[in-house]
């Protein structure tokens, strides 16, 4: 394996263009060579020495190509992953790593014969409100965790108008597979596997034709973990809550990375990833608020670990038991909401 991870990206849209290209072409251990996307003006517009291509079939036939970023409708990664890993290219998939925990677990054998990397892009893990929650809960300020509240939401109404596959009816499409992987991450990667799944999945913006709304609760012998996504509200607040013995901490705002690469940013300057004041969160314990500063986001070290993955042979961030759980508790998810009943993980 070289030096430099020379990586093939499908897909040039929100994902590739705005969160992969900029940390890639700044990072000195891989080289953006190749793009299939529909958009080559827009390839071209962010770098003119990155080839485009039409299909991603030339991406796994170039033999110079380590690594492919899979960055396309949900319902196609699978197929995409297949096809890289068969032509030996280590995979990262975009969220959802695969539709079902059948396929995940197919895809990640398929990776363990094959000699390669197979994970998936969870950058949530690196944002500035889940960092400081992490700190928080080592540090013991809160003590024991008694309960969790996450909430991830947008205001996004219908648009009679779109044509984005995202607000088409189909497998795959919907906020369980959109924000859902990013909830369902973070609370497995603090808390671990959970006893017992309970969740509600609707559609209610008025028109719309997928999934845009869902309530999971995960349940723990010594904790509840609540999970709330609505494409219909007008203020993300809170989006953190967590609640332990010794105080709570009470958190709004959204991380500023994704504001910033949609602004052209690289994230390679200073400040990158420093959240404003006005979005730190509260720690409220022995009869006082304090307000206590954000740790800066930056999704730089999902990279850097990637690389010592393929290099190195180090573990990855996202393990393929990471992929496996998350891809059951979203199976699990539906199950519980077609049935009405507390699933058992």
């Amino acid at each position: 394996m070289p030096n430099v991870v020379q990586v093939g990206l499908i897909g040039f849209g929100l994902s590739g263009r705005y969160f992969h290209a900029p940390f890639l072409s700044i990072n000195p251990k891989f080289r953006l060579k190749k793009v299939a996307s529909s958009r080559p003006d827009a390839v071209r517009q962010f770098d003119k020495s990155i080839e485009w291509v039409a299909t991603a079939d030339e991406l796994f036939v170039d033999p110079a190509i380590d690594l492919i970023f899979i960055c396309t409708p949900n319902d196609t990664h699978v197929d995409y992953a297949r096809k890289a890993l068969e032509h030996h290219k280590h995979v990262v998939v975009e969220k959802p790593f695969a539709l079902s925990e059948q396929e995940a677990i197919q895809l990640l054998e398929l990776a363990d014969r094959q000699g390669c990397i197979a994970t998936a892009y969870q950058n949530r893990r690196w944002d500035s409100d889940f960092l400081t929650i992490k700190r928080l809960i080592a540090d013991g300020s809160l003590g024991t965790i008694i309960e969790y509240e996450g909430r991830y939401d947008r205001f996004s109404p219908v648009d009679p108008q779109t044509q984005s596959w995202k607000e088409q009816p189909g497998t795959g499409r919907g906020n369980l597979y959109n924000l859902g992987p990013h909830m369902l991450d973070q609370a497995l990667h603090l808390f671990g596997k959970p006893d017992t799944v309970q969740a509600a999945i609707r559609s209610i913006r008025p028109n719309s034709r997928v999934i845009d709304y869902f309530d999971i609760k995960l349940g723990y012998v010594d904790k509840v973990v609540r999970l709330e996504s609505n494409y219909m509200v007008y203020h993300n607040q809170p989006r953190y809550s967590l609640h332990g013995t010794q105080g709570s901490f009470i958190k709004g705002g959204l991380d500023v990375q994704e504001e910033r690469l949609r602004l052209n940013q690289l994230p390679n300057q200073a400040d990158w990833g420093e959240e404003p004041k006005d979005r730190w969160g509260k720690l409220y314990r022995e009869g006082r608020a304090e307000l206590i500063a954000s740790e800066s986001g930056n999704y730089t070290p999902f990279y850097d670990n990637l690389y010592e993955a393929i290099v190195n042979r180090a573990a990855p961030d996202i393990t393929p038991t990471d992929i496996q759980q998350l891809a059951r508790l979203i199976d699990l998810s539906q199950e519980s909401n077609y049935t009405q009943r507390t699933i058992s993980f």
